[in-house]
Order: C-alpha cells, then sequence, then structure tokens
C-alpha cells in the first residue's frame, strides 16, 4: 500500500515490570517475551515491516529514550523518531503523529500500534491489520478486537455490532474495564472482545475528527504544523505540548465517533502487563519453571527466573521448595514475588518514591 504508514507509540513507563524496567530504560525496550534477546519495540516494528516499509513508520517516544530507542531501531531514518518533551496520554501522541505524516502524504492511512505487545502468529496478525486498514477507507476510525480467551478484568471490551462483511463489525458501544461476574459474561457471549489499543485511519478524517471532539488539542496541533512550514517546529513544540490537554485517543475520540468499525482478532495477542504474563508466554521445564539454563531448580514449580543484570549468564540463582514465584534480578535491585501478586510491584515503587529513592 503506496500510503500505508505505521505509528508506533512507545513513551510508556512500564511501572509492573520493576526492577527491569526504569526510568531510562522502560517495559518496551526490554525482551520480555518470544526471542530473549529482542527488545518488545524492536519486534513490534519487525513484525509490520512485510507490509509498511521504514520509510514509512513512525515512532512517537520520549525525549529521554530517543537515543535508546534509535538504537533499538537503527532501520528507521532518525526523522522518523517523534521526541514528546512530556507525556500527553494517547490523543495528543497520535494526533501529533497524523499530522506530521499529513505534511507528507495527504492521502495517507495510519495504522497505530502500541510497541510493547506481544504476537504469536504474525502472518494471521499482519491479515488482521489489512483487514483493518481496508475497514479505514469507508468508516471514521477502525480498531482491532481481541476475541477473549478468558474473563478479564484488566482490559476494557468492545461490543460489535452489525457484520458490515469481509471480517468488519461496526462498534455497538466501548465498556470499561469490568467486574468479574461481568467479564465472565463477555468472555463466552461471542459478542464482546477485547480492546487492543490499536487505531486505523485516514490522516484527513482524525483531522475532522480532533477538530469536531477535541478542538483545544486541534488548536495547539494547528500551532505546531503552522511553525513547521517556517522551519519552526522544535521551538513550538517545546512552547505547545506541555499546554495540550493529557486524554486518551478511546475518551476522546473513539468513543464519540460514528460509524466506528471493529476486526475481530485470534493470533496469539497479549499486551505482557506483568511478570505474571511474562511466564506465561515463556519456555517453561516439565515443572512448569520459566528459568536460565544456569538456575538451579530443587523441588521448585511453576517459578519464573529473569536475570537482566550484567553478569547475569554467570550468576547461579538457585530456588529450593518454593513454588509460583517471579524472581528478577538486575544489576540495581532483586525483586522476590508470588506470581499472583505481580500486579503488587506497583506498591514497591510507591515506597521507594515515598523514600525518594
Amino acid at each position: 500500500m503506496a500510503h500505508l504508514y505505521t505509528v508506533i507509540m512507545a513513551g510508556g513507563a512500564g511501572t509492573r515490570f520493576w526492577p527491569a524496567s526504569r526510568h531510562e530504560r522502560p517495559k518496551q525496550l526490554l525482551p520480555l517475551a518470544g526471542n530473549g534477546e529482542e527488545p518488545l519495540v524492536t519486534a513490534s516494528v519487525r513484525r509490520i515491516l512485510p507490509i509498511c516499509p521504514p520509510d514509512r513508520v513512525i515512532v512517537v517516544t520520549a525525549r529521554h529514550l530517543v537515543s535508546a530507542m534509535r538504537e533499538a531501531l537503527p532501520g528507521l531514518p532518525a526523522e522518523n523518531f517523534l521526541c514528546e518533551p512530556v507525556a500527553r496520554n494517547t490523543a495528543p501522541c497520535i494526533g501529533w503523529a497524523s499530522a506530521t505524516i499529513r505534511r507528507r502524504d495527504p492521502n495517507a492511512l495510519v495504522m497505530v500500534l502500541p510497541a510493547d505487545h506481544f504476537v504469536a502468529d504474525e502472518a494471521g496478525f499482519r491479515d488482521a491489520l489489512l483487514r483493518a486498514v481496508e475497514a479505514s477507507k469507508t468508516t471514521t476510525i477502525a480498531t482491532i478486537g481481541i476475541t477473549p480467551t478468558r474473563a478479564e478484568t484488566g482490559y476494557g471490551y468492545i461490543e460489535k455490532g452489525e457484520d458490515s462483511g469481509a471480517g468488519v463489525f461496526g462498534v455497538r458501544r466501548f465498556i470499561e474495564k469490568p467486574s468479574f461476574d461481568r467479564a465472565e459474561v463477555f468472555a463466552t457471549s461471542g459478542r464482546h472482545l477485547w480492546n487492543s489499543g490499536m487505531f486505523f485511519f485516514r490522516v484527513a478524517e482524525m483531522d475532522g475528527l480532533l477538530r469536531k471532539h477535541l478542538p483545544e488539542l486541534s488548536a495547539g496541533l494547528d500551532r505546531m504544523d503552522r511553525a513547521a512550514a517556517l522551519g519552526d517546529e522544535p521551538a513550538e513544540i517545546e512552547n505547545v505540548f506541555p499546554t495540550l490537554p493529557s486524554i486518551s485517543i478511546d475518551h476522546g475520540v473513539m468513543e464519540k465517533a460514528d460509524r466506528v468499525s471493529v476486526v475481530p482478532g485470534s493470533f496469539g495477542w497479549s499486551d505482557i502487563g506483568s511478570w505474571q504474563t511474562s511466564w506465561e508466554l515463556a519456555n517453561k521445564d516439565s515443572d512448569g519453571n520459566a528459568a536460565p539454563e544456569s538456575a538451579v531448580l530443587i523441588d521448585a514449580r511453576g517459578n519464573l527466573i529473569r536475570d537482566l543484570s550484567e553478569i547475569g549468564e554467570r550468576r547461579v540463582v538457585a530456588l529450593v521448595g518454593v513454588e509460583n514465584l517471579a524472581v528478577v534480578v538486575t544489576d540495581e535491585a532483586i525483586l522476590v514475588i508470588p506470581r499472583s501478586r505481580a500486579q503488587d510491584v506497583k506498591q514497591v515503587l510507591a515506597e521507594l518514591k515515598s523514600k525518594t529513592r
């Protein structure tokens, strides 16, 4: 597709993966699933290169991460990295990227993808992407919904509407993260999908959506656009971007727009939300342990060991008589936590911040 562009959203903090995920090297720059040496953002770009060349892949990231991002993505042109001076949620991120692409190609079609997801069936994933791109040509905006495999309270849901043909459905409504009882109903209804956070649109359509539903954001992007035409964009980004409203594209646009489409997908998707998910996706031994060959495991079952320190290959981690733990080692810290409490890593961060560490 000559007019197809990809935007990779790569500015998140990844706090649930402490101590591996830190300010200077967050989740998307870590090898947490799939190839043990491939950072998530590298995999995210590699997966789409068969349908979108590197010169049309735009990465939006935080300023302090741009050097690490370029190192992880050496095949992308330097000008394809957009560096946010401050975090402002997904609507400003997508709006800025869309406006940048529109200056290059007013007829562009855009697919927006997170940098930190895992996909097992990459060919099936690309097929779903192309169906969503096609859907975006005739609807306001399209998304991909993941066919649920369990009752999940950590995701938002999309209720399918009318079948439009070719594996595309209208969207009846978006649903916030549900209670477990509601999630059980959604998982088996056949009408509900997990909200994947992927978006597909024409740049002209996105411009109109922002003007209609987020006029303050649109006005700020117009200022940055005018500055770009005069060669003053970097200075104006410093002035304008911090003043943009911090709002998600879901709340700001998707829930308000007419004629939104969804493509159901089932391609082994995961948002890799915690160390528990990392264990689920890892190769395991006969006792369910996901550990390096150097580990010593005695009467141990269902454990995850990740040593991401400089001497990780030479260190021996030994577990004796324990089950279902996540043990994560870095140069600065060690985490030991039951896998069932993986979400509680955020409490560690809160405690460290309270001690100004």
